[in-house]
């Protein structure tokens, strides 16, 4: 079992080392033309970098830590039109970089994903809202078959929701309309809003089901086991390949520190108890998550490797991972 962590690297003191550029569209804008091409370039090329210093770290680590999600800011902006024009001038200039990082991640066993925003409904019923999230899942897609993946079935994770007043025939008609790449590397996730594990589930012949077990608790008050038979034809969706869930649990001292909290006895809204917590504290959670042992993990935690790597601990002291997986930390 991996365990993930999610856009931002903290040192053990708790800082980013390697911050991402992450410039906005407004002070781009008011840039002229050749200010623009040099701010892309030199935010491109930092942020390429710090990923692969990123990639050393997680290199050092055991294999069951070798896992992330890298942040959608990695090529900044690229998805605003006028900023979309200039890449072209430095796109060529970038992938030796990009393929740099691609070959090192393969090369250390570093499973990777990318989750585009909210704001990428592929079910949406405004047909600008799909052109413009195929866009964006093309623009992932780009990043990563520069990267060297796109050559077959999920070698590479790109993750999104199915939300959308258009439900599974919306999402389905603009799935066909993605990159045959673009298409092996799609995942699509329950929410805690609109789309439950039933829901999504009727995609599991176009693409995986990522399995969010902290969203299906916030939507349906349950918590999910290892041996429900949708488990079944989730693992099923991922044709052979390791399936991912995500784990995150409500903020501390909103859920008590033990047991399986009941929404019913809580008296907080779905909208509160959705947000992330910066640890995990449940033990009876945790166990929880990791009794779904043919699963990768990735944790969604706001303390992102630091939480990870706790759990990862919590894991080895309960004979949950093989004792000879702590060598490297």
């Amino acid at each position: 079992m991996k365990l993930g962590f999610a856009c931002k690297y903290f040192s053990s003191e708790a800082v980013q080392p390697f911050p991402f550029k992450s410039p906005t569209r407004k002070r781009f804008l008011t840039l002229d033309n050749d200010k623009k091409l040099d701010f892309l370039w030199e935010s491109s090329r930092e942020n390429l970098t710090k990923l692969l210093l990123i990639f050393e770290q997680l290199a050092l680590l055991p294999d069951n830590l070798r896992m992330m999600r890298i942040g959608s800011d990695l090529l900044p902006l690229y998805t605003v039109p006028a900023a979309i024009i200039l890449y072209q001038e430095i796109l060529t200039d970038l992938y030796p970089l990009l393929k740099n990082c691609g070959d090192f991640a393969r090369q250390n066993d570093i499973r990777l994903s990318f989750h585009p925003g909210q704001y990428t409904v592929l079910a949406s019923d405004n047909p600008s809202v799909v052109e413009r999230s195929i866009e964006d899942i093309e623009y992932h897609a780009l990043c990563a078959k520069s990267m060297g993946y796109g050559k077959h079935f999920q070698d590479f994770k790109i993750n999104i929701h199915m939300n959308g007043k258009k439900g599974f025939a919306g999402f389905k008609n603009a799935f066909l309309k993605l990159s045959p790449e673009a298409r092996l590397m799609l995942t699509v996730e329950n929410d805690e809003i609109s789309c439950s594990v039933d829901d999504v589930l009727q995609a599991k012949s176009l693409c995986p089901i990522v399995l969010d077990i902290h969203h299906h608790w916030v939507k349906e008050n349950e918590f999910i086991k290892a041996d429900d038979d949708r488990i079944k034809l989730i693992k099923e969706s991922w044709q052979g390949v390791k399936p991912v869930l995500h784990y995150s649990v409500s903020q501390e001292g909103l859920i008590p520190e033990h047991g399986f909290p009941d929404q019913n006895t809580l008296g907080l809204s779905k909208s509160i108890l959705r947000a992330h917590s910066n640890y995990y504290f449940n033990d009876t959670l945790n166990d929880w998550a990791l009794s779904f042992d043919d699963f990768d993990i990735m944790c969604e935690v706001k303390m992102k490797n630091l939480a990870r790597e706790k759990l990862y601990q919590y894991a080895l002291l309960n004979k949950t991972m093989p004792a000879n997986s702590s060598v490297g930390l």
